[in-house]
């Protein structure tokens, strides 16, 4: 068996690592932007909502902020979304020349939604300090339901990757006589996407509470932090039970649809019924596991609610046919962190939920606040973890059953895929850290002109740090110029 595995591995282009390793280092680094991408517009919609329902100025001050954060996370979400589009054209061609025609439409989708998105961007900056308050808000809705359509058609790719529909092969094996509806909703769009959707939205909530929870653990117990840390804390964790089930839901779908991956997740290398569950642990070669927490029968219980339930295993197809030992354990502990955390997460928005139905307040313990602000970097590390486990428990398919990966690569040099692996993280290692440091600029200024307001600086002052649009003309200047100074004043009196 190992010197099978040897053989196909040997038989591998040169090309494939380096192309593997560009692919996979620019999908982790983009990935990290996408809740805020796709989540963000939609926090920050609720939070105006709330400013304009209540005529609650902190409200709409934070949602000003947060749309500022949401426009320079799209600028550099741009940078890192053009290089994924080249690189699918780039380095699988292989895939792109035999398929494109199949499931194209749904880049298709996401190129228009992004086009989409940009646009309302603008109109939604441009909006805070030229139009009636509620007019704003209605003109900014569209802006998290073309972020959803991105989304899907995203996933719809992904989906049909896993379970490729809407199509007959002819003689030399080209797909024929596509039907796009088909290859669009394909078996596991439903499961990938609404799991997808609700993991991002809880993403982004809980990772703008923790930079609010670091508020009020240094101190500052003003409504502003309560308010920036209740609004998407409780969002996120509303969502964290759904999220659960939906895994749980998106795992059994897997199980029936991709059973080779299934075995691969849960490192089953026998199809065997009662079937037992590891925690972790590390599949050898030789259909051996060593370390991790064995729970007897568990497996066979998740998979089908009975002891009795055959799951198949990894032995069952050919070592070409199916991922590693390697690949295998790294989706297995990929899968696990993820249901690690998302337990953790269920027991923190418990203690959330039960503080704030008690006391109708956040809980008082600091030990929550430093659990919630760890909450979302852990949930960042839960989205990589979904990738991973998507992407490399389908190994070798690069399209399930259809097309290897070793099919699909480019025939470009194997040392000019390493060169341009080394340009593309030097690239975003610049990019991610110019973000940071906007992202850091924009807090310190915010801080400052908080700072100001409290040491006697009117609400208007307060309002006017917003990096984007028109400041208010200088009331000792000309008539004209004090008469629009007047304007703006009421238009952001209106929105508060």
């Amino acid at each position: 068996m190992n010197s099978a595995i040897d053989h196909f591995l040997a038989d591998a282009p040169a090309q494939l690592l380096p192309a593997r390793e560009l692919m996979a280092f620019t999908l982790a680094s983009h990935i990290l932007l996408v809740p805020f991408g796709v989540a963000l517009p939609a926090i920050t919609l609720l939070m105006h909502y709330r400013g304009l329902r209540k005529g609650d100025a902190v409200a709409l001050l934070l949602a000003r902020r947060w749309s500022a954060v949401m426009a320079v996370q799209f600028a550099i979400g741009i940078v890192t979304g053009t290089v994924l589009s080249f690189e699918f054209g780039l380095l699988w061609p292989g895939m792109m020349g035999r398929w494109g025609d199949v499931f194209g439409l749904g880049f298709g989708v996401e190129a228009w939604a992004f086009f989409l998105e940009a646009i309302l961007i603008a109109i939604y900056l441009y909006g805070w300090r030229r139009l009636k308050p509620w007019t704003h808000f209605w003109l900014g809705l569209p802006l998290p339901l073309a972020a959803l359509m991105g989304a899907f058609g995203i996933v719809a790719a992904n989906a049909w990757m896993n379970t490729p529909r809407g199509f007959t092969l002819d003689a030399s094996g080209k797909p024929v006589n596509v039907n796009v509806r088909q290859a669009v909703f394909t078996p596991m769009l439903g499961p990938e996407y609404w799991h997808f959707v609700v993991g991002v939205i809880l993403t982004a909530g809980y990772v703008v509470a923790g930079v609010y929870a670091v508020g009020l653990l240094r101190g500052r117990r003003d409504r502003y932090h309560r308010l920036g840390f209740t609004v998407p804390f409780s969002v996120a964790a509303i969502l964290t039970p759904v999220q659960f089930m939906l895994g749980d839901s998106i795992a059994r779908s897997v199980f029936h649809k991709q059973p080779v991956k299934f075995a691969a997740t849960e490192i089953v290398w026998k199809t065997d019924t009662h079937v037992p569950e590891y925690m972790f642990g590390r599949l050898h070669p030789d259909g051996s596991i060593s370390g991790g927490i064995k729970i007897p029968q568990l497996d066979s219980i998740l998979a089908g609610f009975s002891v009795h339930t055959k799951v198949t295993g990894l032995s069952s197809v050919p070592a070409s046919d199916r991922p590693t030992a390697t690949q295998a354990t790294i989706a297995h502990w990929a899968f696990d962190i993820m249901v690690t955390i998302g337990s953790l997460l269920i027991l923190l928005a418990l203690w959330y939920g039960w503080c704030w139905l008690r006391h109708r307040g956040l809980p008082r313990s600091p030990w929550f606040f430093r659990c919630a602000a760890v909450a979302g970097a852990a949930c960042l590390l839960t989205v990589e973890c979904g990738w991973i486990t998507t992407e490399v428990g389908r190994q070798p398919w690069i399209v399930y059953q259809n097309m290897r990966v070793s099919e699909a690569v480019t025939d470009t040099r194997a040392s000019s895929l390493w060169a341009m692996l080394g340009i593309v993280v030097v690239a975003y290692v610049l990019v991610l850290g110019a973000f940071l440091a906007v992202l850091l600029k924009m807090s310190a200024r915010w801080r400052l002109a908080d700072e100001d307001a409290l040491a006697g600086a009117g609400a208007e002052d307060l309002e006017n740090d917003t990096p984007y649009g028109p400041r208010p003309l200088s009331t000792t200047g000309s008539g004209n110029s004090g008469r629009n100074s007047g304007r703006d004043r009421n238009t952001d009196r209106g929105g508060e």
